[in-house]
């Protein structure tokens, strides 16, 4: 593998990260328990998806194969996206999003600073222009977190079996392989050895202050990074990509 194979894959790994992810809460829309957190949720997924779109277009240019952001998104089976797992799971109730989202946006978010250094200088400015969002992502789950967690016995007790069922999936954010090493030695891509640390120091601050239970490391699910996902993936693709595949040449 080549470095400019490897910048492929990398950059498409941060892409199908923004864009599954920004898809599942888009299905919140109209059904959030509260307008104003509808109207949130909402936004999250256009940062998410803006991300996304700056990710797969670089991505495609990277690729050369004359592929563009849609193609990317919208023509690969599901054994060609590179996202983690712990995106494409079902948002299950509010409190299980919540939790969901402050662990990814908080993994993010030390991964994003560290690419805004990046020498690859399109990386840098798309993690640059990323973070302003990201940090409001982290703030508002966190602050969620704060009122679930030491809320009524309930929110407490639904946000710590929704910690406990997701923590499984936390594991593979912060898997390396050989994408990773060659771009790492290019000073182009992130030690997520290094992430992990700062990551696993902010969880435990807002877990401790929401007097949750920070779970035990055990068993990890994963596979993504060799393109092996749950069996969700397949029904949000299903969802996501029936427009483009049905009418290709369709312009809206």
């Amino acid at each position: 593998m080549n470095q400019q194979e490897a910048l492929y894959q990398y950059t498409l790994r941060l892409g199908d990260n923004a864009l599954i992810l920004g898809h599942r809460l888009s299905e919140w829309t109209s059904k959030a328990p509260l307008l104003e957190e509808d109207l949130a949720l909402g936004n999250l997924a256009l940062d998410l998806l803006g991300q996304a779109n700056s990710l797969l277009e670089y991505a495609g240019k990277t690729e050369g194969k004359g592929r563009s952001q849609d193609d990317l998104a919208y023509k690969r089976a599901e054994r060609e996206f590179l996202n983690n797992l712990l995106v494409e799971l079902p948002n299950g109730d509010f409190g299980f999003t919540i939790v969901r989202q402050f662990l990814y946006s908080t993994f993010a978010l030390f991964l994003y600073e560290e690419l805004s250094k990046s020498k690859d200088e399109q990386i840098a400015a798309i993690a640059a222009k990323s973070l302003k969002e990201i940090k409001y992502h982290v703030r508002h789950s966190s602050d969620w977190m704060l009122r679930l967690g030491d809320g009524t016995e309930e929110s407490h007790n639904r946000v710590q079996k929704s910690l406990n069922d997701i923590w499984m999936y936390t594991g593979e954010l912060f898997e390396m392989n050989e994408v990773d090493a060659i771009l790492i030695k290019a000073g182009i891509a992130a030690d997520l050895n290094a992430i992990k640390q700062k990551w696993s120091s902010k969880i435990e601050e807002v877990l401790s202050q929401a007097t949750l239970k920070r779970p035990q490391d055990a068993f990890m699910q994963t596979g993504s990074r060799k393109g092996i996902h749950t069996e969700y993936l397949g029904f949000i693709l299903a969802e996501m990509q029936y427009l483009p595949r049905a009418y290709p040449t369709a312009k809206w």
